[in-house]
């Protein structure tokens, strides 16, 4: 049974409850959560159902379940709100398409005159059945964000913009280290965050590789609304 692990994450997720606030909740005292949470004893039904309703899981994740897959390479798990924003994209669709959109968007940069771009992008969904299950393939989308100074002719170029949003965000140190399990944990965090305190996904997501002092790392955008 996992209920004391899951416990303590599951409060952290929202907004870092403390014992005594989710003690409160419950109509508990703080020592009957820290044992719950020592797994020196177990919630009755009638609580375990509170617990459910409140952090908005089932019980077999509650007890069962393994719902802490944060990380020491994750930052804190944050609400921010992104200022609007345009953006030029590029699509690829292949069984490797990262690596060529970054180069392609890298160069389209280039010749718009953006020196240092500011790079992000996402998985590119809008594929057939036949694309994803016969050929393996898979799309991304990379996007150079264009600063706001820098005076684009929008009748050559297609341009879009996302307006002022507020994003659940969370930051991978050295990403590539171990991607498969770091990225696609990351989100899977990020929407177990969105899921426990009930905000609703925008649709729209995107990630964002940067270099500080020789260290790697990927932030994670997720809209909310």
């Amino acid at each position: 049974m996992n209920l004391g692990n899951n416990l303590q994450y599951l409060r952290m997720l929202h907004n870092n409850m403390t014992q005594e606030e989710l003690a409160n909740q419950l109509m508990v005292s703080r020592q009957t959560v820290s044992k719950w949470e020592l797994n020196n004893g177990n919630p009755e039904l009638s609580k375990i159902k509170e617990i459910c309703t409140l952090f908005n899981c089932t019980a077999d994740e509650l007890l069962f379940g393994n719902v802490n897959i944060q990380k020491s390479a994750y930052s804190e798990i944050k609400l921010e709100v992104i200022e609007p924003f345009e953006y030029v994209k590029y699509t690829v669709i292949s069984k490797e398409p990262e690596d060529d959109a970054l180069y392609r968007i890298r160069q389209i940069a280039k010749t718009l005159g953006i020196t240092n771009p500011k790079i992000i992008g996402w998985d590119f969904s809008h594929l057939s059945q036949e694309q994803i299950n016969v050929y393996h393939m898979h799309g991304y989308t990379a996007a150079v964000i264009i600063p706001e100074e820098l005076d684009l002719d929008k009748s050559t170029i297609s341009v879009e913009k996302v307006k002022k949003q507020t994003y659940i965000t969370l930051t991978i140190t050295n990403p590539m280290e171990n991607p498969f399990d770091l990225i696609s944990n990351a989100y899977k965090a990020v929407f177990q965050y969105i899921k426990v305190n009930r905000y609703t996904y925008h649709h729209f997501a995107f990630e964002h590789q940067f270099c500080i002092d020789g260290t790697e790392y990927m932030k994670i955008c997720v809209a909310i609304q």
